[in-house]
C-alpha cells in the first residue's frame, strides 16, 4: 500500500514546496526545521495505523478510559540525510528506539555507482513496529538494501518505508524487490525523473548538503 500524503491540500504540502524552493533552501536551519516538520506529519499519520489500547487516567477530578499507543516503534534512518526527518519522528514517538544505517553511493569502473553500507546500530526488531525514514527515495536501491540489512539481524512485524519525495522509478523498484506483506510506503510526492546521476527531477538537490553542509 502506498500513501502520498501530498496529494491532497493540506500544510503538508506548504512544506513540501518550501523545501524544493531553491531561494529558501540557502537558509539550512529552515531546511532542516521543514524536514522535521514533514517527519512530523508522517508520525501523526502513521499512528493512526498503529495498535492502540485502553488506559484508565486519574484526572484532579475522576477517572476516564482513554486511548493510548499500545507499543512505540523503532526508528531508524539512513545517515546523514535522513536525521532531520528522524527527528520529526522522534518529536512525536518520544519513546521511541531508534537505529541508524550509514550507507553511501561508491562509484563502479562503469561510470555508475553501487550502495555500500558501513555501519549499522539497531535494537532488536522482533515482534515490533519499524519505521525506516530517509528524506529522497530516488532508485529505491540503497531503501532496499538498508531494509534487508536490518532485517537480518531481526524480523520486525511491519515496516512504514518513508520517502519525502520518490520517484517513479523508485517506487517500482521498492515494489519489486520487497514482499508487499511486510511494508507499507509513505511519500510526501512522486516525481517522474531521474537524471544521469540518479537525482529526483524536480525534486529538490542533495538533501543531506542543503541540511547539513556540501561534504568532499
Amino acid at each position: 500500500m502506498i500513501h502520498n500524503l501530498g496529494a491532497a491540500n493540506s500544510l503538508f504540502n506548504q512544506f513540501i514546496s518550501e523545501l524544493r524552493d531553491e531561494q529558501i533552501q540557502k537558509d539550512s536551519m529552515r531546511f532542516r526545521r521543514n524536514m522535521e516538520r514533514v517527519g512530523e506529519i508522517f508520525a501523526y499519520e502513521i499512528s493512526k495505523h498503529l495498535a492502540w489500547e485502553q488506559k484508565e487516567v486519574t484526572t484532579p477530578l475522576g477517572t476516564l478510559e482513554v486511548s493510548i499507543l499500545k507499543n512505540q516503534p523503532v526508528i531508524a534512518s539512513i545517515l546523514r540525510a535522513g536525521l532531520p526527518v528522524h527527528h520529526g519522528f522522534l518529536n512525536y514517538f518520544d519513546r521511541a528506539e531508534n537505529a541508524f544505517v550509514s550507507a553511501y553511493r561508491k562509484p563502479s569502473r562503469i561510470g555508475l555507482f553501487e550502495i555500500q553500507i558501513e555501519y549499522t546500530s539497531s535494537p532488536d526488531l522482533t515482534g515490533k513496529t519499524l519505521i525506516l525514514c530517509d528524506p529522497m527515495l530516488a532508485t529505491g536501491s540503497s531503501m532496499v538494501l538498508t531494509y534487508k540489512e536490518l532485517v537480518t539481524r531481526s524480523r520486525p512485524d511491519h515496516t512504514h518505508i518513508v520517502a519525502v519525495l520518490a520517484s517513479v522509478q523508485g517506487v517500482e523498484y521498492v515494489k519489486r524487490h520487497l514482499d508487499p506483506a511486510h511494508y507499507t510506503l509513505w511519500v510526501g510526492a512522486i516525481d517522474e525523473e531521474l537524471t544521469a546521476e540518479a537525482y529526483i527531477v524536480p525534486g529538490l538537490g542533495d538533501a543531506g548538503d542543503l541540511a547539513f553542509g556540501t561534504k568532499m
